[in-house]
């Protein structure tokens, strides 16, 4: 007797996939910069979207990180009204809502800045995964926050969809082994291996019509 189809979800990233918050964060970098005499480019800032604030302060040699962030998230609080959704992602969320899946964000960037953006798309997310206060947990690249998002689900990790931009986003993805969907649309390039490709948000509506459902991750258990 075959059993009813498991519970899905579309987990999903947020900078570069549901809003387009490249102005914030040219904005809040360029105050970086001013306040702090920072040399590096938002350019070069930019390169490492996707990682937690410190390990791209480290990455791109900046000292007093801690100063840095303080900056960088009032400027970012001070310039959320200058992200937009991208043109379909509602849509997209909605549909994909009525047909019975769940949503989730799995995102870098600190739940105080993240929720008011998500609260403008109006839809219910499930689970929200952010770096912790405390700084503890593993983030992108490392698998934890989707595995962790999938828990607060009950949904199998082949059971579900994560779309993001970057390659940390992949590489989370496919440690997690969770399939991968690259948003064009985004700020990163889809990386290797190949992935799967979205040029635009509706083009998400195809895993929809996909009527495979895969075995679970492990037999006998969500993970």
């Amino acid at each position: 007797m075959t059993g009813a189809p498991p519970q899905r979800a579309l987990v999903l990233d947020l900078d570069g996939v549901l809003l387009d918050t490249r102005p914030v964060m040219r904005e809040a970098w360029q105050a970086v910069r001013a306040q702090h005499g920072v040399e590096v480019p938002f350019e070069a800032y930019e390169q490492h979207l996707g990682r937690p604030f410190d390990d791209i302060m480290e990455r791109l040699g900046l000292t007093e990180p801690d100063r840095i962030h303080e900056t960088y998230t009032a400027t970012s609080k001070s310039s959320a009204v200058l992200a937009e959704p991208f043109d379909g992602v509602q849509d997209v969320l909605r549909a994909f809502v009525a047909a019975g899946w769940l949503l989730a964000v799995v995102t870098s960037k600190p739940l105080d800045r993240a929720a008011p953006l998500l609260a403008r798309l109006g839809c219910p997310f499930a689970s929200v995964r952010a770096p912790s206060r405390d700084g503890q947990g593993r983030c992108k690249p490392a698998p934890d926050p989707l595995l962790l998002a999938l828990v607060d689900l009950s949904v199998d990790p082949r059971s579900a969809v994560y779309v993001g931009d970057m390659a940390v986003d992949h590489e989370c993805a496919r440690r997690a082994g969770v399939p991968y969907v690259h948003a064009a649309w985004g700020y990163g390039a889809p990386g290797s291996p190949a992935p799967r490709i979205a040029n635009a948000p509706k083009d998400l509506l195809e895993v929809l019509a996909e009527d495979r459902w895969p075995a679970p991750f492990i037999d006998g258990s969500l993970l």
